[in-house]
């Protein structure tokens, strides 16, 4: 995969209940009032410690507020030799209004 691959609310549901990776890159604040259970939460501070701990061959989902900065996060990851990246359309605010049942400390 040399380009991340968009991926709908729904689809990351799916992946994310079969175990799948899902990395949280909103801000601290954001992060620690509501989030995925289970979600990484990504910045430029855990960055580095998140590449060297990770399976690049294992797919990893990436999310934020709308579905926009985890693009460019994603082809970011892309290009540190992550093979199946993901970027969810919607970002948080689709799955808190889709999944709400699935978000802890809302």
């Amino acid at each position: 995969m040399e380009q991340f691959e968009a991926i709908d609310i729904e689809r990351a549901y799916q992946r994310w209940q079969q175990g799948e990776a899902l990395l949280d890159i909103r801000d601290a604040q954001s992060f620690g009032v509501a989030h995925v259970p289970g979600a990484t939460h990504l910045t430029n501070e855990t960055l580095a410690d998140f590449v060297r701990q990770a399976d690049i061959e294992q797919p990893v989902m990436v999310m934020c507020y709308h579905g926009i900065s985890s693009r460019n996060t994603a082809q970011y990851l892309l290009s540190l030799g992550f093979e199946s990246v993901y970027s969810i359309d919607g970002g948080f605010d689709a799955w808190q209004r889709r999944f709400p049942q699935d978000v802890v400390g809302a």
